[in-house]
């Protein structure tokens, strides 16, 4: 009698692949012997025998028993397959069934579950990712007025904005959130060195913006959930003459769902409303921002409320701890600044914008500190050769200084004939 039944059936699992055979293998109402069937390269004995359905089953996982695994743009291909292998009968010198090998796949979808939702799928965590496929990229670019392309670190005066974009990519399309958790600005890539300022401090307030005379801020919303940009007035440091400024930033990601808190925020201090205010979430997120104490209460540092704003300047806090987010310290720079455009002319005036101006007290901040001597490299060096080209240089000093205090003498006289005639 011919049996009727399917004589293989392959079940395809989350981890592993179920097959059953029909002992009556060929149909032919003749059963084989369970002993000869195996799975696999392996050999693979069967794990289950079913005397009231003859059938045996196979169970094994998807890289047992020697299957193979192929990757293909859309699926993975499992691939194994069912030996049997009849031996002889009573008489070793004929047999009356042929081998038969009948290869098993099982091929899963690389875009879905394995199973209907049976499973969420989770990533490694973020500093697995980092340390072992090296795939976050984090960056710091400098932009041009509308954020459409970079721009060089040259060509900046008092009053212009620096436009910073931050941004991480990933190969394996995580999805992440990005957040700038401190930015310190110092003469040197070296954040820790003196002088510096802090501009984005306490996780992620951009404290530079609570000054009365900056529109330093966040700009929102986001472009996409891996970058943000903010926007600083440009600043140097007083009582240096090399007109230039590293910024480093602190960059750090969260998983895109986490809701942005304390630890996690981007937060830009409204003046027209004189609060803070998030990039995204709620608004008690940024609380913490004018206390100045946004981290745990068991690593909270009680900050005099004094000390925290002196002078409109802010002192970077000690690192937090790393967790387990994946961060990076980022350094743009050097930012060039150019030399103030106001100087003073041979006659006394002051010069700006090509026209003359008298000193006046209004002006009096406007002013450099005056006579000006400039020391070069190599006339220093020519001057330390010998002693009578010292006593020249310091002649011919002292001949300048006279010629311009005169002139100054002069310039103020004509202002007050000028002022006496009106």
């Amino acid at each position: 009698a011919v049996s009727g039944r399917r004589p293989v059936a392959v079940q395809c699992q989350e981890a592993q692949m179920v097959v059953t055979v029909h002992r009556d293998l060929f149909g032919t109402g003749r059963l084989i012997n369970v002993a000869e069937l195996t799975l696999g390269p392996a050999a693979c004995r069967h794990t289950s025998l079913n005397t009231a359905l003859n059938t045996v089953t196979f169970a094994a996982g998807l890289h047992e028993c020697g299957s193979t695994v192929q990757v293909t743009p859309d699926s993975l291909i499992y691939r194994t397959l069912i030996n049997y292998d009849p031996s002889p009968a009573s008489n070793p010198v004929i047999i009356r069934t042929n081998p038969a090998v009948i290869p098993i796949e099982c091929i899963y979808p690389r875009r879905e579950n394995v199973s209907s939702n049976a499973i969420k799928p989770t990533w490694a965590p973020f500093s697995s990712t980092l340390a072992a496929e090296e795939r976050l990229v984090f960056s710091l670019r400098l932009m041009n007025e509308d954020w459409t392309a970079e721009r060089p670190f040259t060509g900046f005066q008092l009053g212009d904005i620096l436009n910073i974009q931050a941004e991480v990519s990933t190969e394996n399309h995580v999805p992440l959130r990005l957040f700038v958790d401190n930015c310190v600005a110092a003469l040197s890539p070296d954040s820790d060195s003196s002088p510096h300022y802090s501009i984005i401090d306490f996780n992620g307030c951009l404290v530079d913006g609570r000054s009365d005379d900056t529109s330093s801020a966040f700009i929102t919303p986001r472009p996409r959930e891996d970058m943000i940009r903010f926007r600083i007035d440009v600043f140097r440091f007083a009582g240096d003459t090399r007109n230039l400024i590293y910024i480093t930033c602190h960059l750090k990601v969260t998983p895109a769902d986490q809701a942005p808190d304390p630890l996690n925020k981007a937060c830009s201090f409204n003046k027209a409303r004189n609060i803070w205010m998030p990039v995204e979430g709620s608004r008690d997120i940024c609380s913490c921002c004018e206390t100045g104490n946004c981290e745990p209460a068991a690593l909270s540092r009680r900050l005099n409320h004094l000390d925290r704003w002196p002078s409109r300047r802010f002192r970077r806090d000690a690192p937090a701890a790393s967790g387990k987010g994946v961060e990076a310290d980022v350094v743009i720079g050097p930012v060039f600044l150019t030399a103030d455009s106001g100087a003073r002319g041979s006659s006394g005036e002051w010069k700006e914008g090509g026209r003359g101006k008298c000193p006046s007290g209004r002006r009096a901040a406007r002013r450099l500190p005056w006579p000006v001597l400039t020391s070069r490299p190599g006339f220093a060096g020519a001057a330390a050769v010998s002693g009578v080209g010292t006593g020249l240089v310091s002649v011919a000093a002292a001949v300048a200084l006279a010629v311009v205090a005169l002139a100054a003498v002069v310039a103020r006289r004509r202002c007050a004939r000028s002022a006496a005639a009106a």
